[in-house]
């Protein structure tokens, strides 16, 4: 089996060198990593993970606990992209990725917190979950290292999805192009859902858009059937919206289908648009229009920043990152003839289609303190 002095000789470095690359220190190059990380593929070279742990008291081992109330485990389109970009950040640092057994009907199985324990876990990431269950609680109060996502809790790192910006922007689009019966199809109770619904309640004040009672109906993130009934109850309406904005891009498929049922054509019948921006709605036709969350992005500072509250717990911020998104016109928002055509944002500018929320934001709850 390939050593450290085997790769050390293979490079032309010194093997202290080579074991910082592997261990992913800052003070090595990325050019000096990537090339040792290539020559320790290339001779088969393997950690001795037990060494390691007995010389950093770490297990290299990060706990994922992932349970979305539809059960869609890996095939929800839009965590299967944060975590696989999580799992990769990782990977690139020596951690493994394992997942804690969400199973709510075992009897006798263990909490997430004797889970993690049991594990030996150097930190949790905690990503679509019910975040008030008590256990979750009592896993993200103990001494273990935790991170969350689109989820805050005091004095823990949090990474969050711009929801904001985003629904602020979306709403602005199909403004600019001419709607103004605009219903919102918003998600089952949750911080996500409580951020995206009062940014569209304030996004149409200010454009002094009204928006009935009636336009403003729920249903479960990526439960179609709720979204297909709903979009038949908005349309049977005396006075039925123009465009339908979804909870979701996967939600949104129940309700296209019930527009498709109708005989009705999108857009030039009636106009929708989805959030998340996941593959299938951009394979669909016409296009999907939607918020893109960029997941990449999501899943690598999260990695990130529970490595270095591991690695790193006296010098690491306790920071609300919040990662911008973008709005992808798609072909599904058809413009209305003989209404205004552009949206306006608070400085008095256009809406920029198509272009980049805000850059990536940091605030700071340490001490009180706002990082801009």
């Amino acid at each position: 089996m390939a050593s450290l002095k085997d790769i050390s000789a293979r490079c032309g470095v010194s093997v202290a060198t080579v074991s910082k690359a592997l261990n992913n220190h800052k003070d090595i190059g990325e050019d000096t990593k990537e090339r040792i990380r290539k020559a320790a593929k290339e001779l088969g070279y393997l950690p001795n993970l037990s060494a390691r742990a007995l010389k950093t008291n770490r297990t290299y081992a990060i706990g994922v606990l992932f349970a979305d109330e539809a059960r869609s485990g890996l095939t929800h389109d839009y965590f299967a992209s944060v975590l696989d970009s999580f799992k990769r950040t990782a990977e690139k640092s020596g951690y493994d990725i394992t997942f804690i057994n969400s199973c709510r009907n075992r009897e006798g199985r263990m909490s997430y917190l004797e889970h993690s324990r049991y594990r030996g876990f150097d930190g949790v990431v905690l990503a679509c979950i019910d975040f008030n269950d008590p256990e979750v609680i009592e896993l993200v109060q103990s001494d273990i290292p935790v991170v969350t996502i689109d989820y805050l809790f005091n004095n823990r790192i949090a990474v969050l999805s711009d929801n904001v910006n985003g629904m602020k922007d979306l709403l602005e689009y199909v403004y600019s192009k001419g709607h103004r019966k605009i219903a919102y199809i918003h998600g089952a109770e949750s911080a996500v859902t409580s951020s995206r619904l009062s940014s569209f309640y304030r996004t149409a004040e200010r454009l002094g858009l009204k928006v009935p009672d009636e336009y403003i109906r729920e249903a479960a993130y990526r439960d179609t059937v709720t979204t297909y009934e709903v979009t038949n109850e908005l349309l049977d309406l005396k006075e039925p919206p123009t465009c339908i904005l979804y909870p979701d891009d996967f939600a949104a498929f129940g309700g296209i289908s019930a527009i498709r049922q109708r005989g009705l054509r999108i857009p030039e019948d009636i106009s929708v648009a989805g959030y998340d921006g996941i593959q299938s709605a951009r394979n669909l036709e016409p296009q999907l229009a939607t918020v893109r969350q960029d997941t990449e992005q999501i899943g690598c500072v999260a990695a990130r920043e529970l490595i270095s509250l591991i690695e790193r717990p006296k010098t690491t911020l306790i920071e609300q990152l919040i990662i911008s998104g973008w709005v992808e016109e798609g072909k599904s928002v058809a413009s209305i003839p003989g209404e205004k055509q552009q949206a306006f944002m608070p400085d008095g500018t256009g809406y920029p289609g198509g272009v980049k929320i805000n850059a990536t934001a940091k605030n700071s709850t340490k001490k009180g303190r706002k990082k801009e």
